[in-house]
């Protein structure tokens, strides 16, 4: 008996299970596709008005396509926050890049004119339970309120209290702390440059 024949009288229930298992998978994740993108975002819009309390409805502005830290692309969706009276309160849009386990996506908002954070939420995470998960901590989230939206540096130690560029890691989570530091940096480098070529944002001058 050959090799093969031998291997197909052995193992054809397995192959017929696998095949039949990822076929089901294949049929379930394509009957939810839906409402897992409903409840994607369905939370996004809960994050952004948790970060912006003050706004009264949220307008999808543009879609940039951006890159992450590693190079690869992802599509943006960049929110106007409208408050009372029709003002534009700041901006919402969401980021992603490489997290120390897994990909991380936030929910990041500046002020209207891309001056200052109004904060950063985690949109998706698979970071380390008790470690790198404490990224979704307010010691940590904190310190974005009110930082200047340029480029931020990660200190060991400082004091979490005093609002500036430099925010301090989360002890025994240094590479989630920067994880969240460099795709904030990168992300919004890339979109505020975007969008002043678009004209949706002035460039200062």
């Amino acid at each position: 008996m050959s090799k093969i024949k031998y291997f197909l009288k052995q193992s054809w229930l397995l192959i017929i299970c696998s095949f039949c298992f990822g076929l089901l998978i294949a049929v379930v994740n394509a009957a939810c596709l839906d409402r897992i993108e409903k409840n994607k975002i369905e939370k996004l819009n809960s994050l952004m008005s948790g970060l912006m309390p003050k706004a009264e409805q949220f307008e999808k502005a543009e879609s940039f396509t951006i890159k992450t830290t590693q190079g690869k692309e992802f599509e943006s969706n960049i929110y106007k926050a409208i408050g009372s009276g029709g003002v534009v309160d700041g901006w919402a849009f969401n980021c992603q890049g490489p997290g120390f386990q897994d990909k991380i996506e936030l929910v990041v908002s500046v002020d209207k004119v891309f001056a200052r954070f109004n904060g950063f939420a985690i949109l998706a995470s698979n970071e380390t339970p008790g470690f790198g998960d404490r990224i979704k901590n307010s010691f940590y989230r904190n310190q974005y309120i009110g930082a200047p939206a340029g480029e931020l540096q990660l200190v060991k130690t400082g004091n979490t209290e005093t609002i500036d560029s430099k925010i301090v890691a989360i002890s025994g989570a240094t590479v989630s702390s920067k994880s969240v530091l460099n795709i904030i940096n990168s992300n919004v480098r890339q979109i505020k440059a975007k969008m002043i070529d678009k004209g949706l944002l002035s460039n200062g001058k």
